[in-house]
């Protein structure tokens, strides 16, 4: 005896719907924090308004930064101007190192 099987299509864009859904607005409201009071107490320390302003003005904030030279391993590429190991020098040439990826 030989038994077909035949599986309907998925819709993956239709809304799915289960029995949990009949919650309403008002009770979904209140298990979800509310993200505008200013309680929640996990911010990220190093960014604690949670977003930056396009354009905001940060002239009044001090940055802590220390600034290491390049090390006896490492160069500077003049083509990208980044710090790189010299396992990553391809070649020099009359303006100085250039990296591997700026000569590909």
């Amino acid at each position: 005896m030989k038994v077909e099987i035949y599986r309907m299509a998925t819709d993956y864009d239709a809304p799915r719907k289960s029995e949990d859904d009949s919650e309403s607005i008002e009770a979904l409201k209140e298990r979800v924090p509310d993200k505008l009071s200013g309680s929640s107490g996990d911010e990220d320390s190093d960014n604690p308004s949670s977003f930056d302003l396009p354009g905001a003005d940060l002239s009044d904030l001090e940055l802590d930064v220390v600034v290491l030279p390049a090390q006896q391993d490492e160069f500077t590429c003049m083509s990208c101007f980044l710090v790189k190991h010299r396992s990553q020098l391809d070649h020099e040439d009359a303006s100085g190192p250039i990296c591997k990826e700026c000569a590909a």
